[in-house]
Formats: structure tokens, sequence, C-alpha cells
């Protein structure tokens, strides 16, 4: 099997593991405007960054959504690693923790737009806001 199949194999395997279906998602969608537009995305940022052993898939999450934030103009990709680090373990009070700092080091409207991304995450999810209680 040639490295360009290991590594694409390796990188779906990692989407997969942030969101059920997100390789085929973006392979779809991706496919849909260029042929060579999926491999760009799994192989290089899945497979051979993402992918890169020295910090584990959930550290990698956190830092995705600090960066994400700081940009303050990446909403549909903010949310979709929201949700995958959920999905990698990162509490719900943990990720707010991250939004919230980056008001410090992105401005206060950043912070503001993460916490609508963060509200929108939780939801898909099925997690509670840590501001509220359940009712019994």
């Amino acid at each position: 099997m040639s490295q360009t199949n290991d590594l694409t194999r390796y990188g779906r395997d990692i989407m997969n593991r942030l969101e059920p279906g997100l390789a085929d998602k973006v392979t779809g969608r991706l496919g849909e405007l260029d042929a060579t537009l999926p491999s760009l995305i799994i192989d290089y940022a899945f497979g051979a960054v993402i992918g890169r052993p020295g910090l584990d898939l959930r550290t990698r999450e956190m830092l995705t959504v600090a960066s994400l934030v700081t940009l303050g103009n990446a909403m549909p990709q903010l949310e979709l690693h929201m949700r995958a680090a959920l999905n990698t373990g990162v509490s719900p009070e943990e990720l707010l923790e991250i939004v919230i700092q980056m008001a410090v080091y992105a401005g206060v409207p950043a912070c503001m737009n993460g916490l609508t991304a963060y509200r929108a995450a939780i939801a898909a999810t099925g997690h509670i806001l840590p501001g509220l209680k359940e009712e019994n």
C-alpha cells in the first residue's frame, strides 16, 4: 500500500474520532469543488499534522479551539472543533475556560463570538451549559 493511502486512512480515522462521519462529509463537500482538495485536508492537515506524535488529540483540539477563537472569522470551523473537543474528552467547563481566556489575548469581541459557538456546540452535543442546573 502506498504512503498516501496509509496517510489518507490515518487522516480519515482522526477526523472520524473528532466527529463520526466527518471524513465522508468533508470529502464530499470538497470533492464537489476539486478532486484534489480532500487529500489536502485529510492527508496533510489531519494525517500529517494533527496526527503527529507529541500531543494527544484532546490537547490538539483545545489548542485548535483557542486558535480559532483568536482568529474570530472561522465560526463553522470553531463550532466543529468545539464539538470535536467535547468528543475527545474536553469537559464543557474546560471548553468554556478556553474561550474566556482568549478574551485576554484576542479581545472581548472574539470571546463573545467564541461564546456563541460554544453555546451551539454544547447544544449540538447534548451537554448542559455549566451555569445551568438540571431540574429534579
